[in-house]
């Protein structure tokens, strides 16, 4: 099992083509993330990959921020911001109370945006041609919401959460409640589990280091 840190751009698919190169042997991800964010990835090789599913259903701990005052189809900056609004007027106390309602167990509809299947198509593939079609909400926990002003209206976060949990559809939920509308600007995983992004690797670093045998 390798940790990597997922520079930004690159697909989760990129990191595994690219260890695969160099270890030669089977080479799978436990856990997605987009191509505009980084942080940790992890990648089971060889016997290990049987191991794929029991890491990814490990708690996530993300940072990032969010814009507020505009929305974009994709709930992230993969599609161009719209609908603008002022947003001088919010405030810590305002934030705080929307986050708290997105805190716990909660009912959430992912961005059509996304890898999910509808109808044996990817969404994201039916959105890009203009068909998406509505996603069933999914039970998901938030175990921990924090946020605050940075620079309005780009605003900073910390969540800790299940696996499943689409942190795009958290901003778009929190610019909802808000009315303001938000979206995801940045977004990096910083923890999945016991395992932290202070001990993964670059895909292109000379050394490979393995945290389990």
């Amino acid at each position: 099992m390798i940790l990597v840190n997922k520079p930004l751009r690159w697909t989760s698919a990129d990191v595994v083509k690219k260890i695969r190169n160099r270890v030669h042997v089977k080479v799978g991800h436990a856990g997605t993330l987009d191509p505009l964010a980084t942080g940790l990835l992890i990648l089971c090789t060889g016997k290990f990959t049987k191991k794929i599913n029991e890491y990814m259903a490990k708690e996530k701990e993300y940072t990032g921020t969010f814009t507020l005052g505009a929305t974009t189809p994709s709930y992230d900056l993969e599609t161009t911001p719209g609908n603008p609004k002022d947003v001088s007027g919010l405030t810590s106390n305002a934030l705080k109370e929307a986050a708290g309602k997105l805190t716990g167990d909660i009912i959430q509809i992912p961005p059509v945006y996304s890898a999910i299947k509808k109808n044996g198509e990817r969404s994201y593939d039916l959105a890009r041609q203009g068909r998406a079609v509505p996603l069933d909400g999914r039970k998901v926990t938030v175990s921990l919401f924090e946020i605050e002003i940075q620079q309005l209206p780009v605003v900073s976060f910390r969540i800790v959460c299940s696996t499943g949990t689409y942190i795009r559809s958290l901003a778009n939920d929190i610019g909802e409640y808000l009315g303001c509308g938000a979206y995801l600007s940045s977004l990096c995983r910083t923890r999945i589990g016991e395992y932290l992004l202070k001990d993964a690797i670059d895909p292109e670093s000379p050394q490979l280091i393995r945290t389990d045998n």
